[in-house]
């Protein structure tokens, strides 16, 4: 089903995708979801004169991208834009990687059988890179048959049909990743977050005269964050183990994971310093999120822990995805990100397995490019340099910029 709509020299059209799947019980809700089919919308964004054979496409596990400024402005610069939703649209508390490829590879297919376009770009911007890298990778080198805990899932033969060529943009190397290094170390007790080891209480005002940080206890602090995500894993997998035990109908459960965001470096801008605002992060003041209702990983269930936050189960890491990804590739990083550490954007170029791979960097620019439309759209163009550059646009309907 497709719905036109226009604004100013956009056309929009709002596109709901259905396909079949076989599942032994819901993890969404939805009418579709009910009736063994999964439901998918998205949004192409294209001018309302001129055609391409190229569409640059953008999919998050949860956020919708159509409403963002980096598709908005690659739209708006005259390239064709698809955005793709996910069927864990708004709601990662279930979110299971492995389905996502299902549902990314159901659009590329959709963009080329029944929309017409011939290349197609991947843009994956914030949690959208880990992801499009994980596709491509599979895209490339299909192997997994089921998810982290054992669940059938058939990545490999689903027939995902590769890019042809990768923009990572402003991206992390992983939510679980991102989730490691965000987890409040000083919670000893899961169930009862007031327990904490005072020492390596971030917040704790006798604490503040710590930063910056030294070497040590940034890995005493390190070390711990890695502790308590084990110990949670530790715990999704007894669970898990006990109701395959019972062999009853009670198959998953559901969980809080309690203050987790508590990065160092939001507090302490000489840990892997940039141009970053301090005291401050993507999602505002990180004391507040870490223990408000928006925290990273904060509502989960058992198989969305291992397929999405558990850096030991995930499959979907950009810098081990990025060794099977062989076609164009470039990344861009913003030096002031307060979402995307610079760190992970140059390890998952370091590991790209493309003979043909470009890095940038956008000087001041965060991580949604607030209040720099300059820089926006500096990125912006070189996306289309990049693409154009390697045959990938018509250069007759896509003005490309040059520098």
């Amino acid at each position: 089903m497709i719905i036109d709509a226009t604004q100013g020299d956009l056309q929009y059209q709002y596109i709901a995708l259905d396909y079949p799947e076989q599942r032994s019980f819901n993890e969404v809700y939805g009418y579709a979801g009910s009736q063994g089919m999964v439901h998918i919308e998205g949004v192409l964004l294209k001018p309302r004169t001129g055609a391409s054979k190229t569409v640059f496409f953008f999919m998050h596990p949860v956020t919708p991208m159509d409403v963002l400024p980096v598709p908005r402005s690659l739209a708006a610069s005259g390239a064709h834009v698809l955005c793709g939703r996910t069927r864990y649209f708004k709601n990662d508390a279930a979110l299971i990687f492995e389905k996502t490829l299902l549902d990314f590879g159901a659009w590329i297919r959709y963009a080329k059988e029944q929309l017409g376009y011939e290349k197609v770009v991947l843009v994956g911007w914030s949690g959208g890179g880990s992801l499009s890298m994980f596709y491509q990778s599979q895209a490339e080198h299909p192997t997994i048959v089921d998810t982290p805990y054992g669940d059938p899932v058939d990545v490999a033969g689903a027939g995902l049909i590769p890019a042809d060529a990768v923009v990572f943009q402003a991206a992390h190397s992983s939510r679980a990743r991102v989730l490691l290094e965000s987890l409040d170390a000083s919670v000893r007790d899961e169930l009862n977050p007031e327990d904490r080891d005072p020492h390596l209480d971030l917040y704790r005002p006798e604490n503040a005269g710590l930063r910056p940080y030294s070497a040590n206890f940034l890995a005493e602090y390190r070390a711990a964050q890695l502790v308590r995500m084990r110990k949670i894993t530790a715990t999704v997998r007894d669970r898990l183990d006990e109701l395959k035990r019972r062999n009853g109908k009670e198959i998953e459960g559901a969980f809080v994971v309690h203050r987790t965001e508590a990065d160092p470096r939001w507090l302490d801008p000489s840990v892997e310093p940039n141009d970053r605002r301090p005291g401050w992060c993507f999602s505002g003041d990180p004391e507040t999120v870490n223990t408000g209702p928006v925290g990273l990983g904060r509502f989960c269930t058992l198989r969305s822990w291992l397929s999405q936050w558990s850096i030991d189960d995930t499959r979907a890491k950009a810098e081990v995805c990025a060794k099977d990804v062989t076609v164009p590739f470039l990344t861009i990083e913003n030096s002031a990100d307060d979402a995307a550490p610079g760190a992970h954007v140059r390890d998952v170029f370091a590991a790209a397995a493309s003979s043909d791979k470009q890095c940038e960097v956008i000087k001041g620019a965060d991580h949604y490019y607030s209040g720099t439309p300059e820089l926006l759209k500096q990125a912006t163009d070189l996306t289309l340099e990049f693409a154009a550059e390697r045959g990938l646009l018509d250069l007759r309907s896509t003005p490309v910029p040059t520098r």
